[in-house]
C-alpha cells in the first residue's frame, strides 16, 4: 500500500476549507474563521504524518509531535466551541436581541468569539497535561498521537465541555428555527433591520452548518468514548504515579495492531478529512460561491492570461454581418 490516498485526503481537505475563506473574512466571521483554521491545521498535521511514519516507527521531529499531539486535543474543544459560538450569535438575530450594534459591541462580541473559539481550545491543550499518561504515541502508518490516562479525571478534562458545547449548539439551534416559525413572514425585513450582513438563505446555510457539525461531533464522540472506555477506567491514583514515565514515547507497529483496533484507527482518521469536506459542502455551491469563483477567474484572466475579462470578442457571425 501507499501513502499517497490518505495524505491526498488531507491535503485536499486543507485546501478545500480556504476555498470559503475569502467572504468569511470580509464579514469577520471569527466562528467560521476558526473553523477554518483549525481543520486546515489538523488536515496538514494527518497528511504530513501520514507520510513521515508510513511503514516505520522512527522516532524523530519530537517537538512536532508534541506540537501535533496538542493540536488534536486542541481541535476537539474547538470545533464545537466554534459550533457553539456560531449558534449563539445566530440565535441571538433571530431573537431580535442584536439589532444596530455600536462598534464598541462588535469589538466586546469579536472579543468573546476570539475567547471561546481560540482562548478555550488552548486552555484545553493545557490541562490536557493532567492526564498525559506520557508524552505521545507513535502508530505506524498514522504518526504520532495524544496520549490520555483514561479515568473519571480525563473524562471531564477531555470530553466532557466538547459534549455540553455540542448539547448547547443543538438547544440554540432548536431555539433559532423556533424564533424563525414565529416571524418567518417578516424574517428577511428583520435580517436586513439587524445589520449583521446576512440574507436568508446565509443565516441557514450557518445555521444548518454547525447543526449538522455538532451532530457529527455528537456520533463521533459517542463512538470514541464507548471504544476507549469498553475496557472500563483506569483508576486515578495520584499526580507522581500518572506522570511517572512521562517522557516515555509509545510505539506500535501496525502488524501488532489487531484488526478490530485497525479498523477504528481508519475511521477516527477519516473523520478529520470528512469533517472538512462537510464544511466545504456547505459553501462550495451557493451564491456567494458562485460570485467568488467568478472574481477568481477574472483576476486569473486579468493578471495571469493579460486578458480584459470585461470586454467583449466579436464572433465571426457579427464580423460576417457587418460586411453584409
Amino acid at each position: 500500500m501507499s501513502p499517497v490516498p490518505q495524505a491526498f485526503a488531507s491535503f485536499l481537505a486543507a485546501v478545500l476549507v480556504l476555498v470559503p475563506l475569502p467572504w468569511h473574512w470580509r464579514a469577520r466571521n471569527i466562528p467560521t474563521l476558526s473553523l477554518i483554521a483549525w481543520l486546515f491545521m489538523v488536515n496538514v498535521a494527518h497528511g504530513v504524518n501520514v507520510i513521515l511514519w508510513w511503514g516505520n516507527l522512527e522516532i524523530k521531529l519530537v517537538i512536532w509531535c508534541d506540537i501535533v499531539s496538542k493540536l488534536v486535543i486542541g481541535a476537539n474543544m474547538a470545533l464545537p466551541a466554534a459550533c457553539f459560538c456560531l449558534a449563539m450569535r445566530l440565535e441571538g438575530i433571530a431573537a431580535v436581541r442584536q439589532v444596530k450594534r455600536s462598534y464598541s459591541d462588535n469589538r466586546r462580541r469579536a472579543f468573546v468569539d476570539l475567547a471561546i473559539c481560540v482562548g478555550i481550545p488552548l486552555i484545553y491543550m493545557a490541562l490536557h497535561y493532567v492526564v498525559q499518561g506520557h508524552r505521545f504515541d507513535i502508530i505506524e502508518d498514522f504518526g504520532c498521537q495524544p496520549d490520555s490516562y483514561v479515568s473519571i479525571p480525563e473524562f471531564f478534562l477531555v470530553w466532557f465541555v466538547p459534549i455540553l458545547s455540542c448539547l448547547g449548539t443543538l438547544v440554540l439551534g432548536g431555539m433559532a428555527f423556533m424564533h424563525f416559525f414565529r416571524r418567518r413572514a417578516t424574517f428577511a425585513r428583520h435580517l436586513a433591520a439587524s445589520n449583521s450582513g446576512l440574507t436568508p438563505s446565509r443565516y441557514f446555510r450557518l445555521m444548518t452548518m454547525s447543526l449538522a457539525l455538532v451532530i457529527w461531533d455528537v456520533v463521533v464522540f459517542a463512538l470514541t468514548l464507548s471504544w476507549n472506555y469498553r475496557n472500563g477506567m483506569r483508576p486515578w491514583t495520584n499526580w507522581a504515579d500518572v506522570h511517572s514515565n512521562w517522557l516515555a514515547i509509545g510505539r506500535f507497529p501496525i502488524v501488532l495492531v489487531p484488526a478490530s483496533d485497525k479498523q477504528w484507527l481508519y475511521f477516527i482518521w477519516w473523520t478529520v478529512p470528512a469533517t472538512a469536506y462537510m464544511f466545504f459542502a456547505f459553501f462550495a455551491f451557493g451564491r456567494d460561491a458562485s460570485t467568488e469563483y467568478g472574481a477568481c477567474i477574472r483576476w486569473f484572466r486579468r493578471h495571469i492570461l493579460r486578458q480584459d475579462p470585461d470586454r467583449k470578442t466579436a464572433s465571426p457571425l457579427d464580423s460576417f454581418a457587418k460586411s453584409r
